[in-house]
Protein backbone atom coordinates (compact mmCIF):
# COMPACT_ATOMS: atom_id res chain seq x y z
CA UNK A 1 0.00 0.00 0.00
CA UNK A 2 1.79 3.43 -1.14
CA UNK A 3 1.82 5.82 1.60
CA UNK A 4 -0.72 8.50 1.78
CA UNK A 5 1.20 11.74 0.99
CA UNK A 6 -1.29 14.80 2.63
CA UNK A 7 -1.61 18.09 0.73
CA UNK A 8 0.23 20.91 1.15
CA UNK A 9 -2.85 23.90 1.96
CA UNK A 10 -1.60 26.49 -0.18
CA UNK A 11 -2.31 29.09 2.83
CA UNK A 12 0.27 27.07 5.01
CA UNK A 13 3.03 28.05 1.90
CA UNK A 14 5.23 30.74 3.10
CA UNK A 15 4.14 34.16 0.80
CA UNK A 16 7.88 34.88 0.90
CA UNK A 17 10.61 32.70 0.55
CA UNK A 18 12.51 32.39 3.36
CA UNK A 19 16.13 33.70 3.36
CA UNK A 20 18.71 30.93 4.44
CA UNK A 21 20.73 32.35 7.35
CA UNK A 22 24.47 32.60 5.47
CA UNK A 23 23.41 33.89 2.44
CA UNK A 24 26.53 35.06 0.20
CA UNK A 25 26.07 39.04 2.10
CA UNK A 26 25.98 37.98 5.69
CA UNK A 27 29.31 35.06 4.85
CA UNK A 28 31.21 38.38 3.66
CA UNK A 29 30.10 40.16 6.99
CA UNK A 30 31.12 37.91 9.51
CA UNK A 31 34.60 37.37 7.17
CA UNK A 32 34.85 40.87 8.02
CA UNK A 33 33.88 40.91 11.41
CA UNK A 34 36.08 37.81 12.40
CA UNK A 35 39.22 39.95 10.53
CA UNK A 36 38.44 42.97 12.34
CA UNK A 37 38.55 41.56 15.63
CA UNK A 38 41.46 39.47 14.93
CA UNK A 39 43.69 41.84 13.61
CA UNK A 40 43.00 44.93 14.92
CA UNK A 41 39.63 44.73 17.98
CA UNK A 42 41.33 41.95 20.08
CA UNK A 43 44.13 43.46 21.75
CA UNK A 44 42.28 47.00 22.20
CA UNK A 45 39.34 44.37 24.57
CA UNK A 46 42.38 42.59 25.91
CA UNK A 47 43.56 46.31 27.22
CA UNK A 48 40.37 47.28 28.12
CA UNK A 49 39.94 44.06 30.05
CA UNK A 50 42.91 44.50 32.14
CA UNK A 51 42.51 47.85 32.73
CA UNK A 52 38.80 46.67 34.15
CA UNK A 53 40.08 43.68 36.53
CA UNK A 54 42.85 46.03 37.59
CA UNK A 55 40.30 48.41 39.01
CA UNK A 56 37.27 46.99 40.12
CA UNK A 57 35.68 49.94 42.25
CA UNK A 58 36.29 52.14 39.29
CA UNK A 59 34.78 49.83 37.38
CA UNK A 60 31.50 49.57 39.46
CA UNK A 61 31.45 53.52 39.33
CA UNK A 62 31.32 53.52 35.70
CA UNK A 63 28.47 50.96 35.68
CA UNK A 64 26.62 52.44 38.24
CA UNK A 65 26.84 55.91 36.13
CA UNK A 66 25.96 54.40 32.59
CA UNK A 67 22.73 52.70 34.29
CA UNK A 68 21.80 55.85 35.87
CA UNK A 69 22.31 57.52 32.08
CA UNK A 70 20.40 54.83 30.80
CA UNK A 71 17.44 55.42 32.76
CA UNK A 72 16.67 58.35 31.11
CA UNK A 73 18.28 57.42 27.69
CA UNK A 74 15.51 54.62 27.84
CA UNK A 75 12.63 57.30 28.65
CA UNK A 76 13.59 59.73 25.60
CA UNK A 77 13.77 56.14 23.58
CA UNK A 78 10.01 55.48 24.64
CA UNK A 79 8.93 58.55 22.90
CA UNK A 80 10.69 57.08 19.05
CA UNK A 81 9.37 53.64 20.13
CA UNK A 82 5.84 54.76 20.92
CA UNK A 83 5.40 57.02 17.33
CA UNK A 84 7.04 54.42 15.46
CA UNK A 85 4.54 51.64 17.34
CA UNK A 86 1.53 53.19 15.72
CA UNK A 87 2.52 55.04 12.71
CA UNK A 88 5.84 53.85 11.91
CA UNK A 89 7.33 57.11 11.25
CA UNK A 90 10.49 58.35 12.71
CA UNK A 91 9.79 61.64 14.78
CA UNK A 92 13.20 63.41 14.30
CA UNK A 93 10.96 66.14 16.47
CA UNK A 94 11.30 64.25 19.31
CA UNK A 95 14.50 64.93 20.74
CA UNK A 96 14.17 68.45 20.17
CA UNK A 97 10.91 67.97 21.90
CA UNK A 98 13.05 66.70 25.03
CA UNK A 99 15.02 69.72 24.64
CA UNK A 100 11.75 72.31 25.09
CA UNK A 101 11.38 70.36 28.20
CA UNK A 102 14.58 71.35 29.84
CA UNK A 103 13.98 75.19 28.61
CA UNK A 104 10.59 74.77 30.02
CA UNK A 105 11.97 73.45 33.32
CA UNK A 106 13.93 76.52 33.40
CA UNK A 107 11.05 79.03 33.31
CA UNK A 108 8.98 77.40 35.37
CA UNK A 109 11.75 77.17 37.72
CA UNK A 110 12.86 80.74 37.56
CA UNK A 111 8.65 81.38 37.90
CA UNK A 112 8.16 79.66 41.05
CA UNK A 113 11.55 81.37 42.55
CA UNK A 114 13.44 78.28 43.38
CA UNK A 115 16.72 78.75 45.12
CA UNK A 116 19.05 76.21 46.69
CA UNK A 117 20.16 78.63 48.91
CA UNK A 118 16.98 80.15 50.37
CA UNK A 119 14.27 77.81 49.40
CA UNK A 120 13.50 74.96 51.99
CA UNK A 121 13.45 71.32 51.19
CA UNK A 122 9.82 70.48 51.17
CA UNK A 123 9.31 73.70 49.28
CA UNK A 124 11.87 72.65 46.61
CA UNK A 125 10.54 68.79 46.56
CA UNK A 126 6.73 69.33 45.79
CA UNK A 127 7.46 72.85 43.57
CA UNK A 128 9.52 70.51 41.50
CA UNK A 129 6.97 67.64 41.46
CA UNK A 130 4.20 70.11 39.98
CA UNK A 131 6.45 71.92 37.64
CA UNK A 132 7.56 67.89 36.33
CA UNK A 133 3.46 67.81 35.66
CA UNK A 134 3.49 71.48 34.31
CA UNK A 135 6.16 70.32 31.56
CA UNK A 136 4.95 67.21 30.52
CA UNK A 137 1.27 68.69 29.96
CA UNK A 138 2.88 71.16 27.74
CA UNK A 139 5.02 68.90 25.89
CA UNK A 140 2.39 66.55 25.55
CA UNK A 141 -0.48 69.25 23.94
CA UNK A 142 2.71 70.55 21.71
CA UNK A 143 4.06 67.30 20.12
CA UNK A 144 0.07 66.84 19.97
CA UNK A 145 -0.03 69.66 17.87
CA UNK A 146 2.53 68.70 16.19
CA UNK A 147 0.51 65.26 14.84
CA UNK A 148 -2.25 67.11 14.23
CA UNK A 149 -1.01 69.92 11.60
CA UNK A 150 2.07 68.76 10.53
CA UNK A 151 1.89 64.53 10.60
CA UNK A 152 -1.60 64.03 10.18
CA UNK A 153 -2.42 65.76 6.82
CA UNK A 154 0.60 63.69 5.67
CA UNK A 155 -0.99 60.01 6.75
CA UNK A 156 -1.60 58.86 3.48
CA UNK A 157 1.62 60.29 1.57
CA UNK A 158 4.67 58.45 0.43
CA UNK A 159 6.90 57.74 3.49
CA UNK A 160 9.17 59.81 2.48
CA UNK A 161 6.87 63.07 2.85
CA UNK A 162 6.40 62.40 6.75
CA UNK A 163 9.71 61.96 7.14
CA UNK A 164 11.05 65.27 5.76
CA UNK A 165 8.16 66.94 7.51
CA UNK A 166 9.57 65.42 10.91
CA UNK A 167 13.04 66.92 10.20
CA UNK A 168 11.51 70.03 9.11
CA UNK A 169 9.74 69.91 12.49
CA UNK A 170 13.03 69.13 14.68
CA UNK A 171 14.24 72.62 12.94
CA UNK A 172 11.49 74.71 14.16
CA UNK A 173 11.91 73.22 17.57
CA UNK A 174 15.25 74.24 17.67
CA UNK A 175 14.12 77.72 16.84
CA UNK A 176 11.91 77.61 19.43
CA UNK A 177 14.38 76.65 21.76
CA UNK A 178 16.62 79.46 20.64
CA UNK A 179 13.31 82.20 20.90
CA UNK A 180 12.93 80.69 24.63
CA UNK A 181 16.79 81.09 25.69
CA UNK A 182 16.84 84.75 24.15
CA UNK A 183 16.82 86.67 27.22
CA UNK A 184 16.24 90.19 25.75
CA UNK A 185 12.84 88.72 24.73
CA UNK A 186 11.82 87.89 28.64
CA UNK A 187 13.01 91.69 29.37
CA UNK A 188 10.46 93.26 27.22
CA UNK A 189 7.58 90.83 28.40
CA UNK A 190 8.60 91.57 31.98
CA UNK A 191 9.01 95.41 31.32
CA UNK A 192 5.65 95.21 29.38
CA UNK A 193 3.91 93.39 32.28
CA UNK A 194 6.13 95.40 35.47
CA UNK A 195 6.01 91.47 36.40
CA UNK A 196 9.36 90.06 38.62
CA UNK A 197 8.86 86.45 38.13
CA UNK A 198 9.35 87.05 34.45
CA UNK A 199 12.72 89.27 34.94
CA UNK A 200 13.99 86.45 36.72
CA UNK A 201 12.89 83.96 33.87
CA UNK A 202 15.28 86.94 31.65
CA UNK A 203 18.35 86.74 34.20
CA UNK A 204 18.20 82.61 33.81
CA UNK A 205 17.88 82.84 30.48
CA UNK A 206 21.17 85.81 29.80
CA UNK A 207 21.64 87.89 26.94
CA UNK A 208 22.80 85.06 24.71
CA UNK A 209 20.45 83.35 23.33
CA UNK A 210 22.15 80.46 21.83
CA UNK A 211 24.30 80.14 25.21
CA UNK A 212 23.94 77.12 27.47
CA UNK A 213 21.76 78.05 30.73
CA UNK A 214 22.53 77.11 33.99
CA UNK A 215 19.81 75.22 35.34
CA UNK A 216 19.85 75.86 39.27
CA UNK A 217 21.12 72.54 41.37
CA UNK A 218 17.97 72.18 43.14
CA UNK A 219 18.70 67.80 43.49
CA UNK A 220 20.33 66.93 46.64
CA UNK A 221 23.94 66.08 45.91
CA UNK A 222 24.90 63.46 49.15
CA UNK A 223 25.86 60.39 49.37
CA UNK A 224 22.92 57.35 49.54
CA UNK A 225 23.43 56.31 53.03
CA UNK A 226 22.99 52.34 52.50
CA UNK A 227 26.02 52.63 49.77
CA UNK A 228 29.48 52.11 50.60
CA UNK A 229 31.07 54.95 51.01
CA UNK A 230 33.43 53.78 48.01
CA UNK A 231 30.84 53.85 45.43
CA UNK A 232 29.42 57.12 45.05
CA UNK A 233 26.54 57.10 44.36
CA UNK A 234 23.94 60.44 45.31
CA UNK A 235 20.42 61.46 45.80
CA UNK A 236 20.79 62.65 43.07
CA UNK A 237 21.39 59.61 40.93
CA UNK A 238 18.86 57.86 43.39
CA UNK A 239 16.30 60.37 42.15
CA UNK A 240 16.59 60.44 38.01
CA UNK A 241 16.88 56.57 38.18
CA UNK A 242 13.29 56.29 40.62
CA UNK A 243 11.53 59.05 38.50
CA UNK A 244 12.99 57.45 34.91
CA UNK A 245 11.88 54.01 35.95
CA UNK A 246 8.46 55.13 37.41
CA UNK A 247 8.02 56.76 34.50
CA UNK A 248 8.97 53.36 32.55
CA UNK A 249 6.40 51.03 34.55
CA UNK A 250 3.75 53.54 34.24
CA UNK A 251 3.93 53.54 30.69
CA UNK A 252 4.22 49.75 30.04
CA UNK A 253 1.35 49.11 32.66
CA UNK A 254 -0.50 52.06 30.64
CA UNK A 255 -0.30 50.43 27.69
CA UNK A 256 -0.23 46.55 28.74
CA UNK A 257 -3.50 46.99 30.97
CA UNK A 258 -5.90 50.12 30.40
CA UNK A 259 -8.55 49.98 27.88
CA UNK A 260 -6.72 52.69 26.07
CA UNK A 261 -3.77 50.91 26.41
CA UNK A 262 -5.23 48.19 24.71
CA UNK A 263 -6.66 50.27 21.56
CA UNK A 264 -3.32 51.68 20.79
CA UNK A 265 -1.50 48.07 20.46
CA UNK A 266 -4.82 47.50 18.41
CA UNK A 267 -4.23 50.57 15.94
CA UNK A 268 -0.28 50.06 16.03
CA UNK A 269 -1.18 46.20 15.03
CA UNK A 270 -3.72 47.03 12.05
CA UNK A 271 -5.13 50.44 11.95
CA UNK A 272 -7.44 49.36 9.53
CA UNK A 273 -8.97 46.38 11.67
CA UNK A 274 -9.04 48.74 14.60
CA UNK A 275 -11.32 51.23 12.82
CA UNK A 276 -13.61 48.58 12.47
CA UNK A 277 -13.75 47.33 15.86
CA UNK A 278 -14.95 50.57 16.59
CA UNK A 279 -11.42 52.03 17.79
CA UNK A 280 -10.93 55.70 17.02
CA UNK A 281 -7.91 55.38 15.21
CA UNK A 282 -7.17 59.06 14.85
CA UNK A 283 -8.14 59.97 18.57
CA UNK A 284 -5.83 56.63 19.91
CA UNK A 285 -2.95 58.62 17.58
CA UNK A 286 -3.37 61.90 19.23
CA UNK A 287 -2.77 60.12 22.46
CA UNK A 288 0.01 58.56 21.58
CA UNK A 289 1.36 61.62 20.47
CA UNK A 290 0.50 63.08 24.03
CA UNK A 291 1.92 60.01 25.82
CA UNK A 292 5.16 60.60 23.64
CA UNK A 293 5.05 64.75 24.48
CA UNK A 294 4.87 63.86 28.25
CA UNK A 295 7.80 61.57 28.27
CA UNK A 296 10.10 63.91 26.25
CA UNK A 297 9.16 66.62 27.71
CA UNK A 298 9.92 64.60 31.65
CA UNK A 299 13.31 63.71 30.58
CA UNK A 300 14.02 67.08 29.14
CA UNK A 301 13.54 68.14 32.77
CA UNK A 302 15.09 65.08 34.43
CA UNK A 303 18.22 65.35 32.45
CA UNK A 304 18.41 69.29 33.00
CA UNK A 305 18.61 69.34 36.44
CA UNK A 306 20.83 66.27 36.80
CA UNK A 307 23.22 67.79 34.12
CA UNK A 308 22.65 71.87 35.46
CA UNK A 309 22.50 72.90 31.92
CA UNK A 310 20.10 73.38 28.68
CA UNK A 311 21.19 74.41 25.42
CA UNK A 312 19.17 74.36 22.09
CA UNK A 313 21.47 71.84 20.37
CA UNK A 314 21.03 69.35 23.28
CA UNK A 315 18.14 67.55 21.66
CA UNK A 316 19.86 66.06 18.28
CA UNK A 317 22.73 64.44 20.59
CA UNK A 318 20.25 63.22 23.09
CA UNK A 319 17.68 62.32 20.29
CA UNK A 320 20.26 60.84 18.26
CA UNK A 321 21.50 57.88 21.43
CA UNK A 322 17.76 57.13 22.26
CA UNK A 323 16.88 56.29 18.66
CA UNK A 324 19.79 54.40 18.71
CA UNK A 325 18.63 52.67 21.71
CA UNK A 326 15.34 51.98 20.30
CA UNK A 327 16.60 50.27 17.47
CA UNK A 328 19.05 48.19 19.38
CA UNK A 329 16.21 47.09 21.83
CA UNK A 330 13.63 46.45 18.81
CA UNK A 331 12.14 49.89 17.80
CA UNK A 332 8.47 49.72 18.26
CA UNK A 333 8.52 47.46 21.29
CA UNK A 334 8.58 48.91 24.88
CA UNK A 335 10.78 46.99 27.23
CA UNK A 336 12.92 46.68 24.20
CA UNK A 337 13.20 50.18 23.75
CA UNK A 338 13.95 49.87 27.87
CA UNK A 339 16.64 47.38 27.56
CA UNK A 340 18.19 49.56 24.67
CA UNK A 341 18.49 52.76 26.48
CA UNK A 342 19.48 51.05 29.48
CA UNK A 343 22.81 49.30 27.26
CA UNK A 344 23.23 52.45 25.69
CA UNK A 345 23.96 54.04 28.69
CA UNK A 346 26.33 51.60 30.20
CA UNK A 347 28.27 51.52 26.59
CA UNK A 348 28.36 55.15 27.08
CA UNK A 349 29.69 55.34 30.37
CA UNK A 350 32.11 52.61 29.92
CA UNK A 351 33.27 53.46 26.52
CA UNK A 352 33.99 57.29 27.92
CA UNK A 353 36.41 55.59 30.75
CA UNK A 354 38.24 52.97 28.93
CA UNK A 355 38.29 54.53 25.38
CA UNK A 356 37.91 58.13 24.96
CA UNK A 357 34.99 60.52 25.21
CA UNK A 358 35.82 61.36 21.61
CA UNK A 359 35.02 57.78 20.43
CA UNK A 360 31.96 56.83 22.38
CA UNK A 361 29.32 57.57 19.11
CA UNK A 362 32.04 55.53 17.05
CA UNK A 363 31.67 53.00 19.56
CA UNK A 364 27.72 53.19 20.07
CA UNK A 365 27.18 52.96 16.14
CA UNK A 366 29.89 49.93 15.93
CA UNK A 367 27.63 48.27 18.07
CA UNK A 368 24.48 49.31 16.38
CA UNK A 369 25.15 48.40 13.29
CA UNK A 370 26.40 44.83 14.73
CA UNK A 371 22.83 44.51 15.75
CA UNK A 372 21.65 45.33 12.58
CA UNK A 373 23.67 42.75 10.83
CA UNK A 374 22.53 39.98 12.92
CA UNK A 375 19.62 40.79 14.33
CA UNK A 376 18.17 43.96 11.92
CA UNK A 377 15.36 43.42 14.24
CA UNK A 378 16.57 44.80 17.22
CA UNK A 379 17.13 42.81 20.60
CA UNK A 380 13.60 42.13 21.72
CA UNK A 381 12.15 43.20 18.44
CA UNK A 382 10.16 40.56 16.39
CA UNK A 383 10.04 40.05 12.28
CA UNK A 384 6.31 41.66 12.15
CA UNK A 385 7.04 43.74 14.54
CA UNK A 386 6.13 43.53 18.04
CA UNK A 387 4.49 46.82 18.37
CA UNK A 388 3.67 48.97 21.40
Amino acid sequence: MAASQTPTSPQSAPLVPREPFLTKRRAFSIVGLIIFLGFFAIPIYQTILLEMIGDTGQLMQQIVIGLTKGTYIAVIALGYTLVYGILELINFAHGDLFMIGAFLSLIFISLFGLDPKTSSGLTIFFSLIAILGLVMLCTAFLNAGIERFAYRPLRNAPRLAPLISAIGMSFVLQNVGIFLGDGLIWDKIAAGLGSDAIGRVADAMGSQSVAPKNIPDLLPNGQVFFVPASLRYTYKDLLVAVVSLGLLAGLYSFVRFTKLGKAIRATAQDRDAARLMGINADRTISVTFLIGGALGGAAGMIVGLYNGTALFTMGFTAGLLSFTAAVLGGIGNILGSALGGLLIGLVLSLSDQYIGTRWSNAVIFAILVLILLFRPTGLLGQEGGQKA
